[in-house]
């Protein structure tokens, strides 16, 4: 399929349509995802609508080769992991399609890159290799081409000076870190900003305790001198993401929904309102899997803007995980 089609997308039929026929192509040349679908006892052409599409957990790709194409390899993306786990591989066979997916996500939620002079604050990736975030990072920096734009490690002074210079200055600023570190940074430093978006992308890494978002969000915003704090909903599994302007609250970019799914039946969908499985549908993927059942808790309101909730307590998915090898 053309890549052309997917973020072509402007209507629910149009992505219901693009999405089935990806269903169609993936169950016919991704093996894991056809053999998962086969114990569901999946006939694939009975499949005529997107909740009918089976999900596949994700953690399969921890043990399992995930991929719909037979093209080169060109990149895998690992996810961080904590110690003693094993990590999940998402093996890309065609970077510009991600790059497409996160420019013009981008673009659609926040503007022209070059408006902007993008700080990353994300040690906890930039300290491994295989970082999908420090893909994308690297990729906004460069394209912002601002002289100021870059990555910062430990140097939380300088990053503090260049803020507020920059801030000062009417320069828009897009300060993009982990929690824990936007955390670091403002416990050491106050700031009035007026002209910054600070987004966190999630997750304390083993670094602190973990936090409720509205806790989290406390802080940052009371630090920042900010309204609100900005989040990025993605991961290693992923080629698109979605994100929140504010509340916790998520936008998807036209070629990727969220599903959320009853936690006691993973085949069965809740109403809105209701906290459940996340299952996403993200078309960018169409070389690996566009269908994942997440282990992320979240609920929707009417008109399709979703919460984060949390994560499942235990790891399995329930009715999910029948492929076991």
């Amino acid at each position: 399929m053309n890549p052309e089609k997917i973020f072509s997308i402007s209507s629910d039929q149009d992505f219901n349509e693009v999405a089935l026929e990806i269903f169609q192509f993936q169950y016919a040349n991704n093996s894991v995802y056809r053999k998962f679908s086969d114990l569901l006892k999946i006939d694939p052409q009975q499949i005529n609508k997107i909740e009918n599409i089976p999900f596949l957990p994700i953690d399969l790709f921890k043990n399992h080769t995930i991929l719909s194409s037979e093209q080169k390899i060109q990149k895998t993306f690992t996810s961080s992991g904590t110690t003693g786990t094993k990590t999940s591989k998402h093996h890309v066979t065609d970077l510009s399609i991600y790059e497409q997916s996160f420019n013009l996500c981008f673009k659609k939620f926040y503007g022209d890159i070059q408006d902007y002079a993008v700080l990353a604050l994300l040690p906890s990736y930039l300290e491994r290799d295989g970082s999908s975030l420090i893909y994308m990072a690297q990729h906004l920096i460069e394209k912002s081409v601002h002289p100021d734009s870059g990555f910062y490690l430990d140097n939380l002074t300088e990053l503090k000076e260049k803020l507020i210079s920059l801030d000062s200055n009417g320069q828009k600023v897009l300060l993009i870190g982990v929690s824990f570190a936007l955390l670091d940074l403002v416990e050491d430093f106050q700031f009035k900003l007026k002209n910054t978006i600070v987004m966190e992308t999630g997750g304390m890494k083993g670094r602190r305790k973990e936090m409720i978002r509205e806790e989290l969000h406390s802080i940052l915003k009371n630090g920042f001198g900010i309204a609100s704090i900005h989040s990025e909903y993605g991961m290693t599994e992923l080629l698109s993401q979605a994100y929140s302007l504010g509340n916790g609250v998520f936008d998807c970019p036209p070629w990727m929904k969220i599903l959320i799914r009853d936690p006691e039946d993973a085949q069965s969908y809740l109403l809105n309102n209701s906290t459940g499985g996340i299952n996403v549908i993200d078309l960018a993927n169409i070389n690996s899997c566009s269908f994942i059942a997440t282990q992320d808790l979240g609920k929707k309101s009417e008109n399709n803007a979703i919460e984060i909730m949390g994560r499942f307590d235990n790891s399995d998915i329930r009715g999910c995980n029948l492929l076991v090898l």
